[in-house]
């Protein structure tokens, strides 16, 4: 009996692969759709996870810089940056000398030594300048820090982008909500248009599966093959898709990237290499293409199973 089966199962998969031949031009146009919609979602992530990280890179660029009294020792320095990098939303400390400071300012102007003669010294004040985990929550955090230190008189200003930080914030939900909504409807849409197209390759094949349903084959026995059919043109699709996505995507990438600087003018990180996600997209079109595929198929063969 189980060598009936295996025998049975051998026989359905090869009708399978041998109807992609047989109906070749209605498989070509499924494999289009197919082709066409894994792209239009494929490139819709791609495009969400690219913004997202122009949107983290301004994020982590946004600094706040504590500045400290003259007065303060050494070793409260010292002590203060220890508290700061224990406290909470925290990422990085970083101390800024008032040399480092006056050095960085002088190095703007050509003629630095002749402006600023007459400065025996830096005038400008030591600083910190943090970095926090979440921006969304930096007033909260400023706030704290602002209580803990004030009192004892070890700062005398602190300079915080909150409006910049909410506006971020707002963006970040903003594109989240918006990049979500285009998605699923692209893949409804696909969903639509490839149960469609597979209906339209099932109809042309409804006289044969009367037949077949007559001289007493079962649902499962007619579905299997057209089951293999969509889940191997689906996979074939992801396939192409990947190398569509690849070649496309590096030669996009490469276009921008000749405005490099401009993106580093306004803060924002570089483009996600293809290198470092192609296994993951090409996995994922081809996984989700055999998905669409038999899903597709075993949506449209229901109706014409009921003789």
């Amino acid at each position: 009996r189980n060598i009936m089966r295996i025998s049975s199962m051998k026989y359905l998969v090869g009708q399978g692969v041998k109807n992609i031949w047989t109906n070749r031009i209605m498989s070509f146009a499924s494999f289009c759709v197919l082709t066409v919609s894994l792209l239009l979602v494929g490139f819709s992530v791609l495009a969400t996870m690219n913004i997202n990280r122009f949107v983290s890179g301004i994020e982590n660029r946004n600094e706040v810089i504590i500045y400290l009294d003259d007065n303060i020792s050494d070793e409260a320095i010292a002590e203060m940056e220890g508290i700061l990098n224990q406290t909470e939303n925290v990422s990085s400390v970083v101390f800024y000398s008032k040399e480092q400071a006056w050095e960085d300012e002088k190095a703007k102007y050509d003629n630095a030594d002749e402006i600023f003669a007459y400065f025996e010294e830096s005038p400008l004040p030591d600083a910190f300048r943090i970095r926090v985990s979440d921006v969304s929550v930096m007033k909260r955090t400023v706030t704290a820090i602002d209580a803990k230190f004030a009192p004892v008189g070890y700062i005398i200003d602190i300079k915080s982008p909150d409006d910049f930080a909410s506006i971020l914030t707002s963006l970040k939900s903003t594109i989240a909500v918006i990049s979500t909504a285009i998605i699923v409807a692209l893949a409804v849409v696909s969903m639509v248009i490839i149960s469609n197209s597979t209906r339209a390759s099932v109809f042309a094949r409804s006289r044969e599966i009367n037949i077949m349903k007559y001289v007493g084959a079962t649902n499962t026995f007619i579905r299997i093959p057209f089951f293999v059919e969509g889940m191997l043109t689906g996979a074939v699709a992801g396939l192409v898709s990947s190398l569509a996505t690849w070649l496309v995507y590096e030669n996009v990438i490469e276009i921008f990237q000749q405005e490099g600087d401009l993106w580093k003018a306004l803060g924002m990180g570089e483009f996600i290499p293809y290198s470092t996600i192609w296994l993951q997209v090409s996995l994922a079109y081809i996984v989700i293409g055999i998905l669409f595929g038999a899903i597709g198929t075993a949506a449209s063969t229901r109706k014409h199973l009921k003789v």
